[in-house]
């Protein structure tokens, strides 16, 4: 039974920008580098010996010092929503084969998923998978056996579940009224729930804990007032503390109690409740950009006690959520803008320093964005008043230009990749460009970076692999794989296993030659 959300007043939110007071991360010496440990764990120098002990739990909704870490505190292990984690900056565990794979599987079988969609008055067949795709995977048992599960959506407009070891299908198809672009997320505290967008305007809440999956809830787009531009639900939603926070292309960033439970037969239950709405833009982006088009494709990023997202009029804003599990009205404390179109994901490290991919493509803002460039690194724990850009990097030689590709940290390196075919390495302290690769674009697919190898697809239909092991360095090739069909989506890496979709139509499973996918453990010591 669909359940909608009541239609709630808007509270009006005021557009102070605040100092923001985050936890630090004191990494020390190189010796102390957090690849050496958990994310609760802190490491302790004697004048000889370095131990490591467990730190008290994190005071709030997101440690920053996680970051590049699987999901914290998740009682479920795997790569469970866009860029795994609420930081946006977990990329899967390896292995990861270093010669040229094989390929594992190919979903489906024969044929690919294609659907026909409508979007602004115009009709075409989409097939496969694009921007931004991410396959998740994750282990579950059910009556005592573990199986690793992949579930993803399609442009053939279903949610798929199927066995990231064999390509066979574990649930039904769950058919939506449209296409789906973003990634689903999967419970990360054991419920068996999926949550999924799908440009049929409605976000839902699907179980998975019988036969077949079951929608247990859904919000419509226009079950919100006001509402700008679009319908679409792209952003990969995220749960904290039975809170889900996600946005959508109506404009608006939307919090849910979710209100998670079990019924007397066992079932999964959610009661969901809206906590917290508000309209992506203000007045202020409205007059600078001087249009309507303020959606909200990107994901919701969580760092400490506050949640950020971007907008499609350039708006990077943070909310104060510390006190929301208690009633308190999540309030703004801060606002940047980029100039231009931002659907890439905000990506936060372990010092709470934000990473920003943007578009370049309206001509009438350029007097911005030709200043703060389409890659930039911001400080949110400035004073009031100052300006939180601490460096760019520009790709604004041609119209359309800029990032729709959300950018990967690995150690010392933020990696980026450029409509026009620039796969960048940059300086994460300086913003200086380490070096850059020419590849067939539009590069939409994010990179991902696990142990020490950097991948990526190219619209060619060519997938890479780089070897990223000594940082500042070009990295060279290990090895490229021919897949066929502009590959838009971001490949998802888990236990020798590589699933990524393309726009010829099939998912693909790539596996090292002659090994199958069960025969590596994951590992995330490469993690920052």
């Amino acid at each position: 039974m669909t359940r909608r959300l009541p239609l709630l007043p808007i509270a009006v939110v005021g557009v102070l920008v605040i100092a923001v007071t985050w936890w630090i991360d004191d990494r020390g010496s190189a010796d102390l580098a957090s690849a050496d440990r958990g994310p609760g764990e802190v490491a302790v120098q004697t004048d000889e010996t370095t131990t490591t002990t467990t730190a008290p739990p994190y005071d709030g909704w997101s440690d920053p010092a996680a970051s590049g870490q699987p999901w914290p505190n998740a009682t479920v292990e795997g790569l469970l929503t866009f860029r795994g984690n609420p930081t946006r900056s977990f990329y899967g565990a390896g292995s990861v084969p270093k010669t040229e794979p094989d390929v594992g599987f190919r979903f489906p079988e024969t044929g690919g998923m294609c659907g026909e969609s409508t979007n602004l008055g115009t009709t075409k067949v989409w097939c496969g998978m694009g921007w931004t795709g991410q396959p998740t995977i994750f282990e579950r048992s059910v009556d005592g056996v573990t199986r690793t599960w992949s579930v993803f959506g399609a442009y053939d407009g279903a949610v798929h579940f199927i066995d990231a070891d064999t390509g066979e299908r574990i649930l039904p198809d769950f058919p939506t009224g449209d296409l789906i672009k973003g990634t689903v997320t999967i419970d990360p505290d054991g419920f068996p729930l999926v949550y999924t967008g799908s440009r049929d305007n409605e976000y839902r809440i699907l179980s998975t804990d019988g036969a077949e999956a079951v929608e247990l809830w859904s919000m419509h787009a226009d079950d919100f007032s006001p509402t700008k531009w679009n319908d679409d639900w792209d952003s990969s939603g995220m749960v904290i503390d039975d809170h889900l926070f996600v946005g959508g292309e109506n404009s608006q960033f939307v919090i849910v109690k979710l209100n998670r439970g079990y019924d007397a037969a066992g079932n999964v239950t959610v009661a969901p409740e809206r906590a917290f709405n508000v309209p992506a833009w203000d007045d202020e982006l409205l007059a600078a950009i001087g249009d309507d088009t303020v959606s909200v494709e990107s994901s919701p990023t969580v760092v400490a006690n506050t949640v950020y997202f971007a907008n499609s009029g350039g708006l990077i804003q943070g909310y104060d959520i510390e006190g929301l599990a208690d009633g308190v009205t999540p309030t703004r404390t801060f606002r940047f803008w980029t100039g231009d179109d931002t659907d890439a994901s905000v990506v936060a490290d372990v010092d709470g320093m934000l990473y920003v991919a943007s578009e370049y493509e309206r001509a009438g803002t350029a007097e911005r964005s030709d200043v703060v460039g389409q890659l930039m690194k911001l400080d949110p724990t400035v004073a009031e008043g100052e300006d939180p850009l601490v460096w760019s990097v520009f790709d604004n030689d041609v119209r359309p230009g800029g990032m729709w590709a959300t950018p990967a940290i690995h150690g010392d390196v933020v990696y980026a990749a450029t409509n026009g075919g620039r796969l960048l390495g940059v300086d994460r302290a300086t913003g200086a460009e380490l070096w850059s690769k020419d590849m067939a674009g539009p590069l939409w697919g994010s990179p991902v970076v696990v142990d020490d190898v950097l991948l990526i697809g190219d619209c060619a239909g060519v997938f890479h692999a780089f070897d990223v092991s000594t940082p500042g360095e070009e990295p060279p090739t290990l090895w490229t794989k021919e897949l066929g069909g502009c590959i838009e989506a971001t490949p998802a890496v888990w236990g020798g296993r590589i699933l990524v979709g393309t726009r010829a139509g099939p998912l693909f499973s790539l596996v090292a030659p002659d090994a199958a996918p069960d025969e590596t453990t994951p590992t995330t010591a490469d993690a920052e």
